[in-house]
């Protein structure tokens, strides 16, 4: 992956979110990226039992921040080649569309998800002066 270098944008998935990033710098195996829009939200639940709701924890999964860096896998970073949209515009889509998602199953995890989605909703609206 060494056709990526610091300053360019690149999409990365972490966890299981996807971002438009900035990449601020490398390391052994990762890149550092500044996040600067949101692709996809995070699911809700166990990662290593994604669709369990009888977990120790139902982990609830807030989107990366606005400018927050993480470090991401190198082989789940790729080039980004266009305009970067609005953080907040794209943190607002991405979480209707996994709302829609969720609402339109009936598992007993869609429904858990959805009650974790309402307090991360208060959280963005918070943070972000958002409006959903």
């Amino acid at each position: 992956m060494k056709n990526i270098q610091i300053g360019d944008n690149v999409t990365a998935f972490y966890k299981t979110g996807k971002y438009i990033g900035e990449v601020t710098g490398e390391r052994p195996g990762a890149f550092v990226v500044k996040i600067l829009a949101v692709l996809k939200h995070p699911r809700q639940g166990d990662l290593h039992n994604p669709n369990d709701v009888d977990v120790p924890l139902f982990h609830e999964r807030k989107a990366l921040a606005h400018r927050e860096r993480a470090n991401i896998p190198e082989k789940t970073v790729k080039p980004f080649d266009g305009s970067v949209p609005d953080y907040n515009e794209t943190l607002i889509e991405s979480y209707l569309t996994l709302k829609g998602e969720l609402e339109a199953d009936s598992s007993p995890h869609a429904g858990k998800s959805l009650e974790t989605l309402q307090s991360i909703q208060r959280e963005y609206e918070l943070m972000y002066n958002l409006t959903f």
